[in-house]
């Protein structure tokens, strides 16, 4: 029997977060949640026991129940030290036969099947197993703030987890370790190194993402490692599952949205598509928004999808533009998703579908001569990750697209000709974010579309 270990008992104190760092959000989802799909997923897990403060365990049963992770067979009260909390995992399983555990830490959500793989089979062979990377950085040794010691870097490797070992020599250890007066370790591997110096260890290959969330910075990097996750996770999606589904785009009459009612048509989604130059819909109106899906139910019955690909762009100066255009690039770029996201909540619902919207690459820095559109998708960005936390509990997913330069009506109209190899098509764009609308496992990710990616 092979178990997953979630070691969640930390508290967070170094993350500087009133909340321990495994339970705060990242790309939509907690970074437990995230951390116990991976073991979710793994076809060779069997079981997975989590082990975390007492103060959280309703937090994580109710978790469990809500996203049916039916592989978690266990919540334990976890103890002051990560030792304490391995040996509540041990003492629940140490009247098995058989057992194989792997620990591993909540907040290194990054894991990657391979490694789960890699050490499931070295412990077909030997009965500890560590996982760890070369050191990309020269390690010094210290005293009173000096160097002592320089050690060769090629001879040293940088831990991760998980750890692995059968149960009888994991238990054996801690049983050895417990009776001397100064035990203290930080880790499984630790334990048996020092309380069972005979028994081999064997190191699985890591892998540089698989990083731990120790401090602040540490969550901003591990966002991004998310979206190229993310590029790999929807590369694989078939559109031929929008078949049968229905499809709503504003902004659908020209550039990626009308490419994405297109490819949609190709794979048998019904598609309706709303404009101010198609259907004279103006998604700055409220009313127009709703009343036009309010249509499509009607007809369909349902709708699945919800795209807002709308946008307007007038590159000039803050202090140029009239109240008239400030108004309709703030009612269109910003209010106009605001307005899409209300009135889609009660049909998304319905369906447990999915919403998706689209940012610019100007939104990480305000670009001069667009203020306005560049804040706006900032906005956007924003919504985005917020409606993915709000709408979590009603299984609705709330995606951003991220293109590059694309050549676009409206980015000709504003930028002229261009060098058409430094700009996506809009259809390259639409294909990426078809598949985005259909990710079953994705919410509150902003994900990027570079040329690069298309080109590899």
């Amino acid at each position: 029997m092979n178990v997953a270990v979630i070691l969640a008992g930390g508290s967070g104190v170094r993350f500087g977060d009133c909340l321990p760092k495994q339970f705060l959000k990242l790309a939509g989802k907690s970074v437990i949640e995230h951390t116990i799909q991976v073991f979710q997923r793994h076809e060779e897990i069997d079981e997975i026991a989590v082990v975390c403060h007492p103060d959280y365990m309703d937090w994580v049963e109710t978790l469990v129940n809500r996203e049916q992770l039916t592989k978690v067979g266990k919540v334990l009260a976890g103890g002051k030290e990560r030792s304490d909390s391995s040996m509540v995992a041990i003492r629940a399983y140490e009247k098995m036969k058989d057992v194989k555990l792997l620990f591993h830490d909540a907040v290194r959500p990054l894991l990657d099947r391979r490694i789960i793989s890699d050490c499931l089979d070295a412990l077909e062979k030997v009965n500890a197993v560590d996982v760890a990377i070369p050191s990309a950085d020269t390690i010094i040794k210290t005293s009173d703030k000096f160097i002592v010691d320089i050690p060769d870097r090629n001879s040293l490797e940088a831990g991760q987890t998980p750890q692995g070992f059968s149960l009888n020599v994991i238990k054996n250890a801690y049983e050895i370790g417990l009776k001397d007066p100064d035990f203290k370790v930080t880790d499984d591997c630790g334990v048996v190194r020092k309380y069972l110096p005979s028994e081999p260890i064997f190191v699985v290959k890591g892998s540089p993402r698989n990083i731990k969330l120790t401090y602040e910075e540490d969550l901003f990097l591990a966002d991004k490692l998310f979206q190229l996750k993310t590029k790999e996770l929807v590369g694989e999606l078939n559109l031929e599952s929008l078949k049968g589904k229905v499809v709503v785009v504003f902004g659908g009459s020209s550039g990626i949205g009308l490419e994405m009612v297109e490819l949609a048509k190709v794979h048998g989604a019904t598609i309706y598509s709303f404009s101010r130059s198609q259907t004279q819909t103006d998604i700055a109106d409220p009313i127009a928004v709703k009343e036009a899906l309010r249509l499509v139910n009607e007809r369909e019955g349902q709708i699945d999808y919800v795209v807002n690909s709308a946008a307007v762009l007038s590159k000039q100066p803050l202090m140029h533009l009239s109240d008239a255009e400030v108004d309709n690039l703030v009612g269109i770029n910003y209010l106009g998703a605001v307005h899409v996201a209300r009135s889609a909540f009660d049909y998304l619902k319905e369906s447990a579908g999915s919403l998706l919207f689209f940012t610019s690459s100007s939104y990480t820095r305000g670009r001069m001569n667009y203020a306005l559109y560049s804040s706006a998708k900032a906005g956007v960005v924003n919504l985005v990750q917020a409606l993915s936390d709000e709408w979590d509990a009603f299984d609705i997913r709330v995606n951003c697209i991220n293109p590059e330069r694309t050549k676009t009506p409206m980015r000709v109209e504003n930028f002229g000709i261009e060098d058409p190899s430094t700009l996506l098509t809009p259809k390259r764009v639409a294909q990426k974010a078809l598949c985005v609308l259909l990710a079953k496992d994705i919410t509150g990710e902003i994900v990027d579309v570079r040329r690069e990616d298309i080109i590899s």
